[in-house]
């Protein structure tokens, strides 16, 4: 059984940040150990890692070549010398790294192509990406694929796609990556270009409980990927279990072993995997059956930019003397909203404990036009910078404050378990935390009885089928992600909705 310091999951934050930085996540040697396996299937002998990191998978080669009786070569590329002092402290030797490069993988690839390519490649999201390298990935990816990605595409995407881009015909290649790989709004162009080019031999997932990764907010998967002709059909696996051998020898049997108990194994069709997403079980809904946005329009909340600084309490607005024309109700975050309804009531005991529950918000007029009191605070928010900082920076001017109507249903689309759509009665405006759900029509007991459906486990349940997941349940629904959830046809029959004309 695995040990829990075998993850190498750093605990404390500062730490946890450093890694995100490099986006080092190690892999566990069951995980390293099964990859191998498959990378090594094609019968090559030198195995190829594009980011060496710790030497996971080096030593994980090793126990395998040991137990299979042969000599492997090892060979790869790591940015970050001080991963590989840490590889030596692992246990690897000089003449193991011997052929590690110290380069960037995605922009200095090696020189010739490889047949067993195997890789946790760094999770760097595309945000913590700088504008220059960002624009030249974009570039690579046009010139591979066919297609420049969207600019979301993390880090990792281009590890994978120049990875494919290396691999020598009938070569293999097992990488490990999060699930906005296949969840991503690149992803269809993505998993298009490679189903026409590459044999998508197997997915593997992982149930909460059995990630290789339990303290980092991720939900991984494992592509298997020959380059041979394209199949019809792909192996999806779900693990339910973590640190069993199982996998591992399911996969050096090519798929053949029958007695596996800690996973289960579905056969689908490539073009429903990709259409679902490759991080989703099969698609069972109806195609053609109700969806939100035959009933709703969806927005994301209000992004101010700087919330400490437009987002209020009941006493910063007193103390710089705000008069409440200038502020409208507003909430911040999820958990100050427990229930699946917010109320006056609420709204004030937030506001007794010190939460922020006003928005300041300015029509853009200019500066000498407002009270003495805000432009005193407008000044001060300039002394802080707040004009340069990259959203606030768009607007004109800076302080002009986004505005949405109240929406009469709110959705918090990043929870651990506890997605939901909140019935708005206190009629707060919602920051980012929150989407907003505008009912096309806009009768109180219309409004109701859509809630009423939305909120029901069986419609809260297809949440996965339209959402991003993370580590712990989590799921993240973007605005038009949201208006494709599938609704129970006949929750939508037992509430008399009448379905609208689609909003795309």
């Amino acid at each position: 059984m695995l040990k829990l310091d075998q993850y190498k999951v750093p605990t404390d934050w500062h730490t946890r940040e450093g890694l995100r930085e490099k986006g080092q996540f190690w892999t566990p040697d069951w995980i390293a150990e099964a990859m191998v396996e498959y990378a090594l299937a094609g019968g090559s002998r030198k195995l190829f890692d594009p980011a060496v990191g710790a030497g996971a998978f080096f030593r994980a080669a090793k126990a395998v070549s040991k137990e299979r009786g042969v000599t492997l070569s090892l060979a790869g590329a790591e940015i970050d010398q001080t991963a590989l002092a840490q590889a030596e402290q692992q246990g690897l030797s000089a003449s193991d790294l011997a052929q590690v490069r110290i380069a960037d993988f995605v922009l200095d690839p090696p020189p010739s192509r490889l047949t067993a390519i195997v890789a946790n490649p760094p999770y760097i999201r595309h945000h913590r990406i700088s504008a220059a390298i960002k624009e030249k990935l974009k570039r690579l990816g046009k010139e591979i694929t066919g297609k420049m990605l969207d600019g979301r595409a993390g880090l990792h995407i281009y590890f994978l796609i120049r990875a494919l881009d290396l691999l020598n015909e009938d070569g293999r290649l097992a990488f490990i990556m999060p699930a906005d790989t296949c969840e991503g709004i690149f992803a269809g162009d993505l998993w298009k270009w490679v189903a026409r080019n590459f044999c998508l031999d197997a997915v593997v997932t992982f149930a909460s409980g059995a990630s290789p990764f339990p303290q980092v907010d991720t939900n991984p998967l494992i592509f298997l990927i020959r380059k041979a002709k394209p199949q019809e059909t792909l192996l999806w696996v779900r693990c339910h279990e973590a640190g069993s051998n199982q996998l591992r020898s399911w996969i050096a049997s090519d798929f053949g072993s029958t007695s596996q108990t800690t996973f289960s194994v579905a056969i689908r069709q490539l073009d429903e995997a990709i259409a679902t997403g490759l991080s989703r079980g099969p698609n069972e809904t109806v195609v053609g059956g109700p969806i939100l946005g035959d009933f709703a329009k969806v927005l994301r909340g209000v992004a101010t930019g700087a919330n400490e600084y437009f987002f209020l309490t009941k006493q910063q607005a007193e103390q710089f003397h705000i008069s409440p024309k200038f502020l409208i109700p507003a909430i911040g975050r999820t958990r100050d909203v427990p229930d699946d309804e917010i109320t006056p009531a609420i709204l004030n005991l937030l506001a007794e404990q010190g939460r922020p529950t006003w928005l300041l918000s300015l029509n853009g007029k200019p500066v000498e036009q407002y009270p003495q009191a805000i432009q005193s605070y407008l000044q001060e928010g300039e002394e802080l910078g707040l004009p340069q900082r990259p959203l606030i920076s768009q607007r004109r001017p800076w302080y002009k404050m986004e505005s949405r109507v109240t929406p009469p249903i709110l959705f918090a689309y990043l929870g651990r378990r506890n997605s939901r759509f909140i019935r708005n009665h206190a009629g707060v405006v919602p920051l980012t935390c929150f989407l907003c759900v505008y009912p096309h029509r806009g009768e109180q007991d219309y409004v109701q009885r859509l809630w009423s459906v939305l909120n029901h486990p069986e419609t809260i349940a297809n949440l996965p089928l339209i959402g991003k997941s993370y580590g712990s349940g989590a799921v993240k629904v973007e605005p038009r992600a949201l208006e494709r959830l599938p609704l129970p046809e006949h929750l939508v029959a037992e509430a008399c909705l009448l379905r609208e004309e689609r909003l795309f």
